[in-house]
């Protein structure tokens, strides 16, 4: 009987401590499998005072233009989600894409060029200075989200 009670509070010890990370990310499991890995970038800017729902909106519209307007179709995927749309997620739309965290990072290094080219960053005239993670911040983004959408996810939390 001990090692049944035993195992039984293994498991439910083993339950309770994986809540609060699934809890406090409700997008897993939904938009992109669990984070392999999550890192903490300090960004160099702090959030500009009118950053907001709508101008974090604006960003993203702002990318998906400039990537619809090639004459091919977008790999990815890149949108906002959270109650004031603070949490940035990117999902490759075909297979091997971005499936190692190499082709993550290349990818965001890629989006630093690509942001910089967006009206809203234009007009505030730092766009030249800052790294992708850094405009994001700049912004009000609180976290960055890149997945496959099959197995690989990489999150970003930014301070």
């Amino acid at each position: 009987m001990f090692k049944t009670v035993a195992a039984c509070v293994t498991i439910c010890a083993s339950i309770v401590a994986a809540t609060p990370m699934q809890a406090a990310d409700r997008h897993t499991g939904y938009y992109y499998p669990a984070p392999g890995a999550i890192e903490t970038y300090k960004a160099r800017t702090i959030v500009i005072a009118d950053a907001d729902r709508k101008m974090r909106l604006g960003f993203i519209v702002g990318i998906t233009q400039n990537m619809l307007s090639q004459p091919y179709a977008p790999r990815f995927v890149i949108y906002a989600k959270g109650d004031d749309a603070e949490k940035m997620i990117i999902v490759a739309l075909e297979d091997d894409f971005i499936d190692t965290l190499y082709r993550a990072r290349a990818l965001l290094a890629q989006l630093t060029a690509i942001s910089r080219t967006t009206p809203l960053l234009q007009e505030l005239g730092l766009a030249d200075f800052l790294t992708f993670f850094d405009l994001v911040k700049l912004l009000g983004f609180v976290q960055i989200t890149i997945s496959d959408g099959d197995e690989f996810t990489h999150q970003i939390l930014l301070e």
